[in-house]
């Protein structure tokens, strides 16, 4: 070992015994590949049991929403109330994030030359994102719920109590509500549609925090929008409900109470 004379034997046993010890890893790495594809396969075998099992939930689910459609439809004819209203949406990309440190706004690749309007919902899977403020041609700018300038009108989907949701920083906030309003943590606000902007029916945010405070008659509840907008890359845009609803009365009184125009003057003689 001193005058290292075993080097090279041990390096010759090494080269020598190798392709051996490849021979008897062999049944070896069969035994764990076996092993492997056999556990794999019964993984496989549970998660199709289990995508069959919410298959058939989704199914059920699915059939009850068609008979509820059409009983809503039905209803609706019997009362003659107006056809609920069919939002056209646009898919669009975030770009980037507005440069104002104290906001929270991004940028979409789609403008005015794609058919944007201002004050268009913006929305993905999740739910309502924001609200577009600003349109460029080829680009817009959408101010997010947890600005400090958001605002959108939420209906508690619970005990159906209306009220108004605005932004604030790394989150949402319910103003004006009376200490003793009936709303609990876990309580899930949608979309009211009583504005003409957002159809009615998106998931806006959840109530995490109700602090019912002695001093004041007003009750600090705090919301976490259930659309985070950091992670997200794609949206979609909205047409405001407001352009496929009828003209305000005001605006239709208006309209007919101007002036007829009169003949004009110069005509040919």
């Amino acid at each position: 070992t001193r005058f290292a004379l075993t080097r090279p034997l041990r390096a010759a046993i090494a080269t020598v015994l190798h392709p051996v010890e490849r021979v008897l890893l062999v049944p070896v790495a069969a035994w764990q590949g076996g092993s492997d594809y056999l556990l794999g396969l019964q993984g496989a075998l549970a998660k199709e049991e289990a995508a069959r099992r919410d298959l058939a939930r989704q199914a059920e689910r699915a059939a009850r929403v068609e008979q509820l459609a059409a009983e809503n439809q039905r209803l609706r004819a019997l009362l003659e109330l107006r056809p609920a209203l069919t939002v056209r949406s646009m898919a669009a990309e975030v770009l980037y994030d507005a440069p104002d440190p104290f906001s929270r706004k991004v940028i979409i690749d789609r403008g005015a030359t794609h058919g944007v309007a201002l004050a268009s919902p913006v929305v993905n899977d999740a739910g309502v994102l924001g609200q577009v403020t600003r349109v460029y041609p080829l680009s817009s700018e959408v101010t997010l719920l947890a600005d400090k300038d958001a605002a959108i009108p939420v209906l508690n989907t619970r005990n159906q109590l209306r009220s108004a949701a605005f932004g604030i920083r790394n989150g949402m906030e319910l103003r004006f509500m009376a200490g003793n309003a009936d709303v609990q943590v876990g309580d899930l606000l949608t979309t009211s549609g009583v504005d003409g902007i957002y159809p009615p029916g998106l998931p806006v945010a959840k109530v995490t925090l109700v602090d019912r405070k002695i001093d004041t008659s007003f009750a600090r509840i705090l919301l976490e929008p259930v659309a985070p907008s950091d992670a997200v890359r794609h949206v979609l845009v909205l047409e405001p409900v407001g352009a496929q609803m009828p003209p305000k009365p005001e605006a239709v009184e208006s309209a007919a109470s101007a002036p007829a125009p009169g003949p004009r003057k110069g005509g040919r003689r």
